[in-house]
């Protein structure tokens, strides 16, 4: 018997009886996810804004000042905005900067804590999209919204190997001298319309 073996068969003897892995957590529904959403999305920064349709995004747009002053303007949502980027065109993450503007589509949204669930495929080859813009715009359909966070693991799926990010209002940071800064390590501004 080797040393190994020794240390090994003596763990096995001496290891603690087993136990049942404690109850789930209760998971806090809401009576108005989608208040709750918005509240929740507005407190971490973010601002937020119901739309009929999509196609009313645009006249949305038109007042947000970031935008209005826009010179690049990517958009991942069909018919939503005016792109005058085609990101296809890039061959290298590098070439995104200097974009004031991206519109992305997101799956789903999080009542308890005012996140948005963005899939890696929807971005396509410019994951970094979110962060190298200035100004972000996520678009997330109303009756995609769920309770809390144990729903939206429930619900994301990968098919294959890959990435997703839940986005909360803009980049944030408090790690210098306890004071908030936003824009710091991304987006400036994050405008939510929920459609619908």
């Amino acid at each position: 018997m080797t040393s190994r073996d020794v240390i090994l068969a003596s763990l096995r003897r001496n290891a603690p009886p087993a136990a049942p892995s404690p109850a789930k957590p209760a998971a806090t529904t809401y009576a108005d996810p989608e208040k709750q959403f918005a509240d929740a999305f507005v407190s971490v920064g973010g601002k937020f804004v119901r739309v009929p349709n999509l196609a009313a995004i645009d006249a949305e747009l038109q007042t947000l000042e970031p935008y209005s002053q826009a010179h690049k303007i990517a958009s991942l949502v069909a018919n939503v905005g005016r792109p005058n980027i085609d990101l296809s065109a890039f061959k290298d993450q590098h070439e995104l900067e200097g974009i004031d503007v991206a519109i992305i589509p997101g799956e789903f949204g999080v009542a308890e804590n005012g996140a948005v669930w963005v899939p890696g495929s929807t971005l396509g080859p410019h994951r970094a999209i979110f962060v190298v813009t200035q100004h972000l715009a996520l678009v997330v359909q109303a009756g995609q919204i769920v309770h809390n966070m144990q729903e939206a693991y429930d619900r994301i799926r990968f098919e294959r190997p890959g990435f997703g990010v839940f986005i909360s209002g803009p980049s944030k940071t408090a790690d210098i001298e306890q004071a908030l800064v936003i824009g710091a390590h991304g987006a400036r501004s994050c405008t939510l319309f929920l459609v619908g």
